[in-house]
């Protein structure tokens, strides 16, 4: 941690000292920021000039928070401060303690630390737009700057527990009507009414009030403690592999009962062990890792510089088609959505239309929005408004004949600079430009379903694709607000290609005599939002079958070849959208375990010509857990060595954006490298031996167990296809 951050102090005609937090870009409160503003508080103090202090942040942003990357240090222990240097001896003993009065003056946003900087201040003023909150949870660690003992007392305990719980911060605006804020005031007149605002508080025009022993807003004991009881259940209903939460609860209960101060010092000490938590590593990780997925060597290095998308086409305007659609009108970019006759097309408008209608039905878009959005949506059925598109994404069914003819067609249609971009999720994307001469524009943009809804976008480039394309995308995928991973060209790319053995490892346990639901349970309980046979019947066996035959034909040697789904099929059970496949559904799509699965099962046994091992019978969670995930970080290896990935940090959040991987476990290769190559080498090699190649470890894993190197350790010298 080199000298990052400071704080500037100037004191004007009137007395008021106004003490700036400067750390660029959010000013994030670093341990030089925070010894900074400790000095310029002690020194205002000690100044018979200042009478009164007003704290804000440079260039309109009062502060993010504490400084994420100096995680690392309290981690590792190579910079911890001791317990309550921050929170008591800064925030409280000097700040809130301070014998001069002083406002917090918040443009921008107050989050975290910032906000607990805030609130240790006598009064507050915000813009009516700022962002106050205490999102920590999100990181694995409670607010460990006071915040979990002054925001109830500004509060109250319910909003206070729930501003917490689920780290959603509030507007200036209605900071104000919770009396977390005392004053609203536009950006241009905020210090100086934060000038008088002091010396009002000075002169006893105005409360002079410490946070930390506010008590009007605290419920009575005994109901304070039923909020709270109640807290804690819903947080294990919530999270029940998250101990976090419930320490934030006790925490916020220790000051009720034992006063504000004991509160801080259990906040001190609960923080101190929870920075060093499994749980806070992986969700530190994972934060780093999100931002780092749009850093691509060689081609976000260049100084290339994204062309301006002005309009984009959609073909198809199925599932996906109208999903790519809404995500794009939302961000304001007009989209044509071309279709092969007009039912196909009213259905495909309707369907974006929906999508728009149930935002607005959840009070996230206004009406007047969502008809912005929709003016934004012209239908076509044929190439002529093609002629000035910037973008076409193509999302027709995975049929490589029919994409090779769309493809020729909008060579001809298209400008010669528009990028093709095809939302395929496992066909070669050299086989579908083979028929034309434009390979270089030529690129994946594969979304998940839904579309509008899921935060992934799979960046797909062939040898032949332009940087300036992949830049171009890039920043169309932060427009509409979705992180990026930049993937080579192959069969599934990252994602499908990583999970392709999630469903098959199921169905391999499953004709060895496990059981179905037993397994979905406990890859639920793990973390995942579903389990594989559950997923599989969400998606539907059309699909699985559809993209099991394309890693067949890819992958022979190590695709476990299942009969189950098929003859499911044939039985016209095809999965949830036909109410029978592994589950039974209901009129509202809640699943039943389906008894006729039995038969099936053993039809598809005695295809396979497998026998029911008793080992696997009863096995225990945690085998399960492994023996469906470590195929999956076998195949995650292959996707590193053939340089498919960038980095390993990138498939984590392909793990945790596109299949819903927990994210506190850090993504599936973070998570592997917490169990060691070695260990997850020795299963699949025993495992290999008893249930054949579908559990041969890689070439890769095999090196980096022999010398017990982490799995995303980089590889220099890896042969990189890209």
């Amino acid at each position: 941690m080199g000298s990052r951050g400071h704080t500037l102090m100037e004191v004007g005609s009137d007395g008021v000292a106004i003490i700036t937090i400067v750390n660029p870009p959010v000013n994030s409160l670093s341990f030089d920021v925070l010894r900074s503003l400790k000095e310029s508080f002690d020194q205002a103090i000690q100044r018979d000039d200042v009478k009164a202090i007003v704290v804000t942040g440079a260039k309109g942003k009062f502060s993010g928070g504490f400084d994420i990357s100096a995680f690392g240090g309290l981690q590792e222990a190579k910079e911890r401060p001791k317990p309550g240097w921050i929170s008591v001896e800064i925030i409280t003993d000097t700040i809130e303690a301070a014998r001069k009065p002083s406002v917090a003056a918040i443009d921008g946003l107050a989050l975290g630390g910032g906000l607990e900087v805030a609130m240790a201040c006598n009064a507050r003023l915000s813009t009516p737009t700022a962002q106050l909150g205490l999102p920590e949870l999100q990181l694995g660690i409670i607010p460990g700057f006071g915040g979990t003992q002054r925001l109830p007392r500004l509060v109250g305990l319910t909003k206070a527990l729930e501003m917490m719980l689920t780290s959603k911060p509030v507007k200036g605006k209605e900071a104000f009507s919770l009396g977390l804020v005392d004053g609203l005031v536009s950006p241009n007149d905020l210090v100086n009414t934060a000038r008088k605002w002091a010396l009002d508080i000075l002169g006893h025009r105005r409360p002079w009030i410490a946070s930390l022993y506010k008590t009007d807003k605290l419920e009575p004991l005994g109901e304070a403690r039923e909020i709270l009881k109640f807290a804690r259940a819903q947080a294990r209903k919530r999270a029940p592999n998250l101990h976090h939460p419930l320490v934030c609860i006790d925490v916020i209960e220790a000051g009720v009962v034992a006063g504000p101060r004991a509160g801080l010092w259990k906040e001190a000490e609960a923080f101190e062990g929870l920075v060093r938590s499994d749980t806070c590593k992986s969700l530190i990780h994972i934060f780093f890792a999100q931002r780092g997925t749009s850093k691509v060597p060689g081609v976000t290095d260049r100084g290339l510089v994204p062309r301006h998308v002005k309009k984009v086409a959609i073909l198809g305007g199925g599932l996906m088609g109208s999903g790519i659609a809404t995500a794009l009108i939302l961000s304001n970019y007009p989209v044509i959505l071309k279709e092969v006759n007009q039912k196909f097309l009213d259905a495909g408008i309707n369907r974006v239309k929906a999508n728009l209608q149930s935002r607005v039905k959840k009070g996230k878009l206004t009406q007047e929005n969502f008809e912005k959005a929709i003016s934004l949506l012209k239908g076509t059925l044929d190439y002529q408004s093609f002629r000035d598109v910037d973008m076409v994404i193509e999302a027709v069914i995975e049929n490589v004949s029919l994409k090779q003819q769309i493809f020729a067609d909008l060579e001809k249609y298209c400008p010669p600079h528009c990028i093709l971009a095809s939302n395929t999720s496992t066909i070669d994307l050299n086989l579908i430009g083979e028929r034309t001469k434009s390979q270089d524009r030529i690129v994946g943009a594969h979304f998940f379903s839904p579309a509008h809804v899921m935060p992934l976008l799979e960046i797909v480039r062939t040898q032949q694709t332009s940087p300036q394309v992949i830049v171009d995308v890039l920043d169309i995928s932060k427009k509409i607000k979705k992180t990026p991973v930049v993937v080579g060209n192959c069969t599934g790319f990252a994602v499908n290609r990583m999970f392709f053995p999630y469903t098959q490892a199921g169905l391999l346990l499953v004709e060895h005599g496990a059981d179905v639901y037993q397994i979905d349970k406990v890859i639920t309980k793990f973390g995942m939002p579903m389990g594989p046979f559950r997923l599989a019947d969400l998606v539907g066996f059309g699909v699985a079958i559809a993209t099991g035959m394309q890693f067949i034909e890819n992958f022979p040697e190590r695709t476990y070849k299942s009969m189950l789904i098929p003859l499911l099929q044939e039985d016209k059970r095809a999965g949830e959208t036909t109410c029978k496949g592994f589950y039974l559904y209901d009129d509202k799509h809640k699943a039943s375990p389906n008894p006729e699965l039995k038969k099936h099962i053993e039809k598809a046994r005695s295809i396979t010509g497998v026998s029911i091992d008793p080992k696997l019978v009863k096995l225990q969670e945690k085998d399960i857990i492994e023996m469906i995930f470590f195929p999956v970080v076998n195949e995650a290896c292959r996707v590193l060595d053939e340089g498919i990935a960038v980095k390993a940090a990138d498939l984590d959040i392909s793990a945790v954006m596109g299949m819903g991987f927990p994210p506190y476990r850090g993504g599936i290769i973070f998570w592997a490298d917490s169990l060691g190559s070695k260990y997850i080498y020795s299963k699949l090699e025993t495992w290999s031996e008893l249930y054949g190649e579908f559990f041969k470890p890689c070439a890769y894993l095999a090196a980096r167990a022999a010398k017990g190197i982490p799995l995303s350790a980089s590889v220099e010298q890896a042969k990189s296809r890209l």
